[in-house]
């Protein structure tokens, strides 16, 4: 059973960065970041297509994120810069199995990683 693992989470003062992971112990297709933070309905973040020559984001991290991925290794990043106290969230990676064209909707993703937490500090 293919298995999403993040890491890089942590606590990180306003206008720092982080550089979250994602390593799929297989190979996936269409990959993205999802986030939550308490209270909220999960958001779309970034989505990167197999290839990593397509790549969507929400508008609220354009210029500041950066979603890129390595087949080879199977790991998916988010590099995360400027980052502010809205930024605050559980952050979850996620995969859809079978497709290489992005999605921006949770529902398109079938797999899903256990979170990794970050903490803004303003």
């Amino acid at each position: 059973q293919v298995q999403l693992v993040e890491s890089g989470g942590g606590l990180v003062q306003a206008g720092g960065s982080l550089r979250l992971s994602c390593v799929s112990r297989d190979r996936t297709h269409a990959m993205g970041w999802f986030r939550q933070a308490p209270g909220k309905e999960r958001e779309f973040v970034a989505a990167i297509s197999w290839t990593g020559s397509t790549t969507y984001y929400v508008d609220s991290v354009k210029g500041r994120f950066t979603i890129s991925r390595d087949n080879a290794k199977n790991t998916l990043y988010l590099e995360m810069n400027s980052l502010k106290s809205d930024d605050t969230a559980a952050y979850y990676c996620a995969a859809r199995r079978g497709y290489t064209v992005v999605s921006q909707s949770s529902y398109d993703y079938d797999l899903w990683g256990q979170g990794t937490q970050v903490t803004v500090a303003s």
